[in-house]
């Protein structure tokens, strides 16, 4: 988590000193949009693949006219894949909020 933070607290910091206010004007926006659009990628796709465990877990799935249920190889799949969405909707994507304000709060304190 040191590079992550370091990459948060140092950019600001570098921008405004190489390059001036202008950069960090134009670094806070692209920092905001790209960071909207990770977070709301993020949450949307853990949560498709939440619902897709409990879509087969519901028996709801038939391929070829066969049911698929708990134990198939597509419910194997769908837990891998719950696996990996759930740290994705529940920590990743709104940790990525959390991201953008500090970078505009240190660079609003460098100022």
């Amino acid at each position: 988590m040191l590079a992550p933070a370091c990459i948060v607290l140092v950019t600001p910091f570098v921008f405004g000193i190489l390059l001036g206010p202008q950069a960090i004007a134009g670094l806070l926006p692209g920092a905001l949009v790209s960071g909207l659009a990770m977070a709301t990628s993020q949450a949307n796709t853990g949560g498709a693949w939440d619902n897709a465990k409990k879509y087969i877990e519901g028996g709801n799935l038939v391929v070829d006219g066969v049911t698929k249920k708990k134990g198939s190889d597509e419910h194997k799949a769908a837990v891998i894949g719950d696996t990996i969405g759930d740290p994705l909707k529940d920590t990743s994507g709104p940790s990525l909020n959390i991201l953008i304000k500090l970078m505009a709060i240190f660079s609003l304190v460098f100022v």
